[in-house]
């Protein structure tokens, strides 16, 4: 099968950067000009006491609303009204892994996502961030216990068990990540090879799926995860 000519391998110097990096910068500017689109159309809806309104048209803070509002919906399913306080890190996480994904649609572009060392770092941000933000809750030693499981007799089985199962999640949330993304780009590249048209329109359609879905679910494990981080009679309480 003849390799692809893709966008990074024309421009000098940027064929030197290994191409995950390239396109998970493009990926990362295409998400911060998103952002800044929106912020200043919403500042100027501020500035004429219009923010209540919703454009006439459909814009980018249209769209930034609709996002956000998606996720602090699924944010506020799993931890309640506290939610409200990440929706940044889960919006970022799956905003970004979703136009990284849409790259691979694109002809002569490639997924960032179907590179192993993307997807383990975005498995590490997210292993950072939830034990972090537990730590910050709950303090280092309250943390720490959780692992241990409500029995205090099983904590000397539960805790090397907890501690584990913690410890691999970076790697199983990068592993299900780049495995999903390499099989479905790589099936919707041999099929453009072959068939050129008719067929592929039909595995554009399931990559398309299959690349919203994969955001989804990273995204809803951290937040399972900042859940479990965040220590369940607090959870409840502020759910309550």
């Amino acid at each position: 099968m003849v390799h692809p000519i893709f966008v990074n391998d024309l421009i000098p110097g940027v064929r030197d950067l290994p191409a995950h990096t390239f396109y998970a910068v493009l990926a990362f500017l295409v998400v911060l000009a998103f952002a800044f689109r929106a912020n200043r159309q919403l500042a100027a809806a501020r500035a004429a006491g219009t923010e209540l309104v919703p454009d006439e048209k459909f814009t980018a803070r249209n769209a930034a609303e609709l996002f956000v509002g998606f996720i602090q919906s699924l944010g506020e399913g799993v931890l309640g009204a506290r939610a409200r306080s990440y929706t940044s890190l889960f919006g970022t996480f799956f905003l970004f892994i979703l136009i990284s994904n849409f790259l691979g649609l694109i002809p002569g572009f490639s997924p960032p996502t179907s590179n192993f060392q993307t997807t383990l770092a975005l498995g590490f941000a997210s292993f950072v961030a939830f034990n972090y933000i537990g730590i910050r809750d709950q303090g280092l030693l309250k943390y720490l216990a959780h692992f241990a499981g409500p029995i205090w007799w099983l904590a000397i089985l539960m805790f090397p068990l907890e501690l584990v199962g913690t410890l691999v999640r970076p790697f199983s949330l990068g592993l299900r990540l780049f495995g999903n993304m390499t099989g479905d780009h790589l099936v919707l590249e041999i099929f453009t090879g072959l068939t050129k048209l008719g067929i592929p329109v039909i595995f554009y359609f399931f990559g398309t799926l299959v690349s919203v879905l994969q955001a989804f679910v990273f995204t809803l494990l951290t937040i399972i995860y900042v859940s479990l981080s965040v220590g369940h009679d607090d959870h409840h309480a502020h759910h309550h």
